[in-house]
């Protein structure tokens, strides 16, 4: 999948990732898309529930070798 910017979350614990996220959407286009790479189990609830409280949109969340890698959507 394509994507704007990345972030790097690996070996960060809640709610670190997310705090990152948070910041790098402020800084991104509407329409633009982040991937994050984590590797924090808590992570793929945080970011689904992150997702419906600011709207943005999770396109896709997948899981190998203990890493958790999501790809949202700026609203």
């Amino acid at each position: 999948m394509n994507f704007d910017k990345d972030l790097d979350a690996r070996g960060l614990n809640c709610p670190l990732p997310i705090l990152r996220a948070k910041k790098a959407l402020t800084e991104m286009q509407s329409g633009q898309v982040l991937r994050i790479v984590s590797t924090d189990v808590g992570s793929v609830k945080d970011f689904q529930a992150f997702c419906k409280q600011t709207g943005n949109e999770l396109l896709s969340q997948e899981e190998g070798n203990k890493e958790y890698t999501f790809f949202l959507k700026r609203k």
